[in-house]
């Protein structure tokens, strides 16, 4: 596998919790949204829960002053969208009472987050003959378009399983492209963890958790954000929603450069 870009593919997943949890996984989607907006990220949506994140953040915009990174060497330059969102990757789990619980119960929902890095063609092989395409008419907003052309992709990659849907664009040729590059990315993260399972690679607990690993919970009734690879937790939940998580995003960098 190729080094990947300083882009990324951001994919969130509902998990347990029905609506509660597609709700979860839209709100942590707006929470990240914030957060690059601030970064000064350039930020484009590519289907209802996948959006790409572009660019290059300075140290110091995360407050990493520079004697905490001057002396690990490791941060004496920018991050990358990559690096950064990397550190989200895994399950975040919720407790608070949702706004359909009429009885003042708390539940407790969870989403899955995947950070993937935007792949160069030339970096995965894909073969014509290994994929099935499927095109459908796209649901959800978007006006008169929406129900008459056959524009939504749905994409299978044969011998890996690996299934894409792209339904943002109007044009279905724009489709295309996205549920392929979708593709690469899910692909590339495929042979990563085979290369890293082959090597016994000691994975950092940080930055490349799997998809099925439980990484933070989010307590609403108490304030409170904790992140189980540090054993941290934050007392200002409201303000980390609203897309302030660079007191978390520097507790985790300090930690994976201290361990490397």
């Amino acid at each position: 596998a190729g080094r990947p870009s300083v882009n990324c593919l951001l994919e969130l997943r509902p998990g347990t919790g029905g609506d509660e949890a597609k709700i979860w996984a839209a709100d942590l989607l707006r929470m990240y949204l914030r957060q690059a907006e601030k970064l000064e990220l350039k930020i484009e949506q590519i289907d209802e829960l996948i959006v790409k994140v572009n660019g290059k953040v300075k140290p110091d915009q995360l407050g990493l002053a520079a004697d905490e990174h001057q002396h690990q060497g490791r941060l004496d330059r920018q991050l990358t969208a990559f690096e950064l969102f990397s550190l989200e990757s895994g399950v975040h789990r919720v407790q608070r009472v949702p706004e359909t619980e009429s009885q003042g119960r708390i539940h407790t929902s969870t989403a899955s987050v995947a950070t993937l890095p935007e792949v160069a063609q030339s970096a995965v092989e894909i073969s014509d003959d290994d994929l099935e395409w499927q095109f459908m008419r796209s649901s959800g907003a978007g006006g008169q378009n929406v129900n008459k052309v056959n524009s939504a992709v749905r994409l299978a990659h044969r011998p890996s399983g690996i299934v894409v849907t792209a339904r943002q664009e109007k044009k279905q040729e724009q489709n295309r492209k996205i549920a392929l590059e979708l593709l690469r990315s899910q692909l590339w993260e495929l042979e990563e963890e085979r290369r890293q399972t082959k090597i016994g690679a000691a994975r950092s607990k940080i930055g490349r958790a799997r998809r099925a690993e439980k990484i933070r919970t989010y307590n609403y009734s108490q304030n409170r954000v904790t992140d189980h690879r540090i054993e941290r937790s934050w007392h200002n939940l409201s303000n980390i929603m609203a897309g302030d998580l660079t007191e978390v995003w520097r507790a985790l960098l300090l930690d994976l450069f201290e361990g490397d």
